[in-house]
């Protein structure tokens, strides 16, 4: 029996990225390898209309040796619960230890979205319809071979009705566009011993000014969806620090930017606020570009 992936087998800092969608899979693995030789303790991605989350992480988990790979997160919008668990079996069997389920999806609410023309599917209350897919994955019977450890899931979770369910249900949660304030409200609601890893924004630019613009430029894209504004409110920004061009204070509350001191100076906080992990998303002009500059550059300073 192989003992389970601990807090400790992610690192402290790990890299997130969107970035993989927009290239070749060859530059891929050769970039994911190259966060594991650099140091870092995991790799986290997201999911959109690129690759989906599952050849993601199988393209991710074969092109390295020892660094865990997590769903940041794997969209329950996007697949059945029997899938999602068969698929969360076979990564955890192939690759013993590495795989990390995080499981979310910003477009869990009772109305159709359209999401870049394409209409999203309703599936109901955030927190009522991940348990309910929780359960249904856990219900999937196995005809292959079992993962020895099982898999670590995580949920994308920023209310405190899904925090609780992350400490319930699962090994913890991955908070997603947030500040050092809701690090410390996560911790307090999941309790001592889950995991919490949060993801951090980051822009490594030594102009203040064209800094902040890349920031804003990244803030404005999540202004639009609800869940992320719920938070927000709950978190006591006003409606006109969100409302159209994100002000200031928004801005730099979700993203770090400057120099490495600067950038090495907020993921410190977030441990402070109680975050056993922190991956860190480096944000730039082109955000289909792999940043790779930049994680070596972070490296060092981070690690």
């Amino acid at each position: 029996m192989t003992d389970a992936m601990t807090k400790d087998d992610v690192g402290r800092v790990g890299i997130w990225t969107f970035a993989f969608d927009g290239r070749p899979a060859g530059l891929v693995r050769e970039a994911a390898a190259e966060i594991e030789e650099l140091g870092y303790g995991a790799i986290w991605f997201g999911e959109g209309f690129g690759r989906d989350s599952v050849s993601q992480a199988w393209l991710l988990l074969s092109a390295t040796r020892r660094i865990p790979v997590a769903a940041g997160i794997a969209n329950i919008a996007f697949r059945d619960p029997i899938a999602m668990a068969a698929a969360e079996r076979a990564l955890g069997e192939a690759f013993p230890g590495r795989y990390v389920l995080g499981l979310g999806g910003h477009r869990v609410d009772d109305t159709v979205r359209d999401f870049d023309g394409y209409p999203m599917p309703a599936v109901g209350r955030a927190v009522r319809s991940m348990t309910a897919y929780l359960d249904a994955m856990d219900r999937v019977p196995n005809h292959a071979l079992a993962p020895d450890p099982a898999p670590r899931r995580v949920l994308a979770a920023l209310g405190p009705k899904m925090l609780a369910l992350a400490g319930e249900r699962a090994w913890g949660a991955h908070p997603y566009f947030v500040p050092v304030e809701h690090t410390v409200r996560a911790r307090a609601a999941l309790g001592p011993d889950a995991f919490l890893g949060v993801e951090q924004a980051v822009v490594l630019d030594a102009d203040p000014a064209r800094a902040r613009e890349t920031a804003r430029a990244h803030v404005a894209g999540y202004t639009a969806a609800g869940h992320q504004l719920a938070n927000l409110r709950r978190l006591g920004f006003a409606e006109d620090e969100f409302t159209g061009t994100p002000s200031d204070r928004l801005v730099d509350a979700i993203v770090a930017y400057g120099d490495v001191d600067v950038l090495r100076e907020r993921v410190r906080r977030h441990f402070d606020a109680g975050a056993d992990h922190v991956c860190v998303q480096v944000l730039t002009s082109d955000p289909a570009a792999l940043p790779r500059a930049e994680w070596r550059e972070l490296a060092p300073a981070l690690l």
